[in-house]
């Protein structure tokens, strides 16, 4: 047998203990883990060398239930996609189906929409930074942000019922026209967001804890971001200029005027960062559509084929009555086709891919949801870095388990 000496000794005369590389199962049961996720971690002590990134099943079957119901019936299912952010899932699907119709919703709808859409997004970044913040020991500016991220949902409530999962998007329109104080609500909350924001950033921006757990870690770079399918602010942290609403607008977003931020690095702090000011243009968006949006005109397009009679109308005649039960119990029926649609939601590029066979029942549903492809490029974001970074850069990327349910 050799001496140890001879084994272990290094070139300047230290000696290096033997190790081998420790596999290590992190999650799901794990509080840094998010729902179902699982990794599989290869250490050199703390280092990661290699990680398997399982995202499990939650069980559900989005797509497949699409395809058993109206296309009316699928609202409820979007909104458990990202469920930060129902309403942009809501309008996604909307105009898919719209587009497959062939059909525009009215001007006053699309302000609506783009509204009640931004405000989503703003609870969807106010969850992934005040959560990523909690995470790394900073409390205050988790309490701070979901405080705000409350009063949003608020109005979303007043608007809709719901809370969260609204089931507030129509086929052709919206379920309600907005209500009486809808504009004055939506005004009065953005002091109490741009106060928030900077609050946050007085805290976080300079202290040397967080800039240490954030600053040059989970770095991803623009090739691999792409080969990866990254969107979102995961993509726009590598430095590349794209968003769906800018590339290819949609609805009314080409009469606003709004900058896409981006970031160098491809890093936690970038990340970080970047949420923050996109919370901003999503401001600026709102201040915009609350000036142009009509305070009168029709929120639904005028065809009894799509959308349900009015309900004194069905109480009180009998082609009102014909008309609400074809459409309940037969679904619209959109031609033959299949179309893709995509919108700008709140973690990237969201898309629906339908079939119609012309009956009222979708033929096939697939989503492309942005949480999926942003959940595979944490791989690359990890190796490298130690075991205890893995928790704000997976933080970063916001991964919502509804959306990788596949």
């Amino acid at each position: 047998m050799q001496p140890l000496d001879e084994v272990f000794e290094e070139e300047d005369g230290s000696f290096e203990l033997p190790t081998n590389p420790m596999r290590l199962n992190m999650g799901p049961s794990h509080p840094a883990m998010h729902g179902t996720i699982r990794m599989v971690l290869d250490l050199d002590g703390e280092t990661i060398e290699n990680v398997d990134v399982q995202p499990g099943y939650l069980h559900r079957g989005f797509e497949k239930s699409c395809e058993r119901g109206t296309w009316q019936q699928v609202f409820p299912y979007t909104d458990r996609l990202n469920y930060v952010s129902p309403m942009l899932n809501n309008i996604g699907f909307s105009l898919a189906v719209e587009k497959l119709l062939d059909i525009e919703v009215p001007e006053r709808c699309q302000y609506y929409r783009v509204i009640l859409g931004e405000l989503s997004r703003i609870t969807d970044h106010f969850t992934c930074n005040g959560a990523t913040a909690m995470e790394l020991g900073a409390f205050t500016p988790f309490l701070w942000l979901l405080k705000v991220r409350e009063m949003v949902w608020g109005v979303l409530e007043r608007e809709s019922g719901a809370r969260m999962t609204h089931s507030f998007g129509r086929i052709g329109g919206m379920a309600h026209p907005p209500t009486a104080g809808f504009k004055d609500w939506v005004m009065a909350l953005i002091p109490e967001i741009e106060r928030v924001l900077i609050e946050t950033e007085a805290l976080l921006a300079r202290n040397r804890i967080f800039l240490d757990r954030m600053d040059g870690v989970g770095v991803l770079s623009q090739e691999r971001a792409l080969e990866l399918g990254a969107s979102g602010i995961v993509l726009r942290s590598t430095g590349i200029e794209y968003d769906v609403r800018k590339d290819h607008p949609y609805m009314v977003y080409d009469r606003f005027d709004f900058e896409v931020p981006v970031g160098c690095d491809g890093d936690n702090w970038d990340r970080f960062t970047l949420r923050q000011e996109e919370i901003r243009q999503s401001v600026r968006i709102i201040k915009q559509a609350i000036e142009q949006m009509p305070d009168e005109g029709p929120i639904n397009v005028d065809d009894p084929r799509i959308i349900l009679p009015e309900k004194n109308e069905v109480y009180n005649t009998i082609e009102a009555t014909i008309s609400h039960f074809k459409l309940v119990m037969e679904g619209v029926k959109p031609p033959k086709g299949a179309v893709y649609s995509f919108t700008e939601g709140g973690n990237g590029e969201l898309g629906f891919y339908i079939i119609s066979d012309g009956s009222g029942t979708p033929y096939r549903v697939r989503v492309r949801p942005p949480c999926w492809f942003n959940l595979q490029s944490s791989r690359e974001m990890m190796i490298g870095d130690l075991m205890a970074d893995i928790i704000p850069t997976f933080g970063s990327i916001n991964m919502i388990g509804g959306e990788c349910d596949r």
